[in-house]
Parts: C-alpha cells; structure tokens; sequence
C-alpha cells in the first residue's frame, strides 16, 4: 500500500504542477491577446492618418500647381514625402509586430 500512496502522492504534485502551468499559460495568452489587439487597434490609426496624409498631399499638390511656383512646390512636396515614408515605415513597423 506504501507504493500506491506514494505513486498517488506523485500523481498529485504532478497534477498541481501542470495546472499552474496550465494557469501561467491562460494568462500570458490573455495579455498576449490584448497586445494583438492594441496592435490592431494602432495600426487602424495608422492607417487611417496615412488615407488622411495621402487626401491632405492632394490637396496641397492641386493648390500648389494653382499657384505656380515651383520652388515651393518642391519643397511642399519632399516634405510630405518625407512624412508619408514616416507614416509608411509605422505602419510596416507594427505589421512586423503582429
């Protein structure tokens, strides 16, 4: 009887061994899944500020093609560039993430 008590008191520090494991992993996938989730929810932003920049660059590439200068439209236009790459690079940046 000696063995089976103390197979059965193996079998239990086993079991309770094994669910906390099971507990620390439902638990690192919980956050895990709000993380994903705060991802997705920055990269809507983004992606919606970028649709935002792409409509403001038209906008400001008509106004400056009315007023005819080209120093500054070349100016105004490296600039937005420069803004949308950034903008681009966010966006690529927490799609790697994912």
């Amino acid at each position: 009887m000696r063995v089976i008590d103390s197979n059965i008191a193996l079998l239990e520090q086993k079991l309770v061994v094994l669910l906390n494991k099971l507990k620390d992993n439902h638990l690192v996938i919980s956050r895990l899944e709000e993380q994903v989730s705060d991802y997705e929810n920055r990269l809507e932003a983004l992606t919606s500020k970028h649709e935002a920049l792409k409509v403001e660059n038209n906008a400001l590439q008509v106004a400056n093609s009315l007023l005819g200068s080209n120093e500054s439209k070349a100016t105004t236009k490296r600039k937005l560039s420069a803004l949308i790459n950034d903008v681009d690079a966010c966006i690529q940046h927490i799609e790697s993430l994912e």
